[in-house]
């Protein structure tokens, strides 16, 4: 079956989300430390990054189940309808953490409101990046699927650029007082310009004429999670442990390591947002040009190259940073980009490819959100906890990252190669 050809506005409105919900968790991510001490402000500094993190994983315990409700939506009612809904509740828990009182405003109340909108943010985004895939791959042209859904990892990094950028504009123009007084609100109320903007895009996007055409040629399933769970564990399960290289490889090099460089190895904050900054920009250049050459010479080979270098050169890249220069961290970067941006432009395209189109939306939320939830959003907590139970072992985080790796490794000696595979 050929899919239809797709035009710029659709492109860009089906990774607009991923934008989003990425400068979010960027953001949030980068402020981790203030927000750490404004919410939690009677802990020592490790136990308040815990904390912050913590509320951060937290919000990933919701996305199989907002996973479940969009998929559903998604394999019912067309990928179009599905990602409407959950850009504009993203918007809304991103928009109001800016507004939240303090710890001490309102005591621990001011905790429990952070978590009921984090909460509330793991839900809605459950069913975006799946979502989004789902829309662009089966949009794409036959032969060039690798390449137009690596233009949703690339959104997810514009995301993160966006928040990045925002982040370090705040710490350079701010003192150290002001930003832990209301600067680090800023980039939160942001997100509203972000999803407004998005919402704008999706409205007039164009319908999903794959789906649509597989909705009139046959029925969708009634109940599309009953379906997947009958037929479709095992794909399932490749997918998880798949993604679990892609959730911890994100979050560390990319989430978690700027607080890691300024908690641990005392790096300047606003130089760790600086160099990170720059690795974003480089590996969004490379992204769409692997899923290009993955169009050509498969996938699995790709992941492989990916999967094996982060195996190889994690330690040195790691010990090359902890040099704790400029200059040394940032080749570290630009090293770990190249990695990422190889796993970036295939993840999409393959992921896509592994469930048939009435059931794709629902197995690829329910797949890629429990992966998330578990080995994603945690990655953060678990790297401080690692650290923290092995008295200080600041390398635990590089072996927690190789160990992933090595499990995906194994995972896609079992995955078929689906690049030259007429999608269904």
């Amino acid at each position: 079956m050929s899919q239809t050809k797709i035009d710029k506005r659709s492109l860009i409105a089906g990774f607009s989300g991923n934008i989003l919900e990425w400068y979010d968790f960027t953001v949030y991510g980068f402020f981790a430390t203030v927000i750490g001490a404004q919410f939690f402000p009677d802990e020592d500094k490790i136990v308040q990054l815990i904390s912050a993190f913590g509320i951060f994983a937290a919000g990933y315990l919701m996305r199989p189940i907002g996973g479940i409700i969009f998929g559903h939506i998604g394999d019912r009612q067309g990928r179009k309808k599905a990602l409407l809904i959950s850009i504009l509740m993203m918007a809304i828990p991103t928009t109001l953490i800016g507004f939240l009182p303090t710890y001490a405003s309102i005591g621990w109340y001011s905790a429990l409101l952070l978590v009921i909108l984090r909460l509330f943010q793991g839900l809605s985004v459950g069913g975006e990046f799946t979502g989004s895939i789902s829309f662009l791959v089966e949009k794409a042209p036959m032969g060039k699927r690798g390449f137009f859904g690596s233009w949703t990892t690339f959104g997810v990094f514009g995301g993160m650029l966006i928040g990045a950028g925002i982040a370090a504009i705040v710490t350079a123009v701010f003192t150290t007082k002001q930003v832990n007084d209301f600067g680090w609100r800023i980039p939160f109320l942001l997100g509203a310009v972000i999803g407004i903007a998005g919402l704008y895009l999706r409205k007039d996007m164009s319908d999903d004429e794959h789906f649509k055409k597989i909705m009139k040629e046959e029925e969708t399933y009634k109940i599309p999670l009953a379906e997947f769970f009958a037929h479709y564990k095992m794909q399932s399960f490749k997918i998880i442990m798949l993604s679990w290289a892609f959730g911890v490889s994100v979050y560390l090099i990319f989430i978690f390591l700027p607080s890691y460089l300024h908690t641990f190895l005392h790096v300047k904050l606003s130089d760790a947002l600086s160099i990170h900054t720059i690795a974003i920009i480089f590996m969004m250049l490379i992204i769409p040009f692997f899923g290009h050459l993955s169009d050509k010479i498969g996938r699995k080979f790709i992941l492989f190259i990916s999967l094996i270098g982060f195996v190889i050169f994690s330690y040195p890249l790691f010990l090359l940073m902890f040099g704790k220069t400029f200059w040394a961290i940032l080749i570290a970067m630009l090293a770990f980009s190249i990695l990422e941006g190889l796993f970036q432009g295939v993840i999409p395209a393959i992921m896509t490819e592994a469930f048939p189109a009435k059931v794709r939306y629902t197995g690829l939320s329910v797949s890629y959100n429990i992966a998330l939830a578990l080995f994603g959003g945690t990655t953060p907590l678990v790297s401080v906890w690692l650290i923290k139970i092995s008295n200080g072992n600041v390398w635990m985080p590089a072996y927690y990252l190789i160990a992933s790796c090595v499990i995906a490794i194994i995972t896609l000696l079992f995955m078929p190669e689906t690049y030259k595979k007429e999608l269904d």
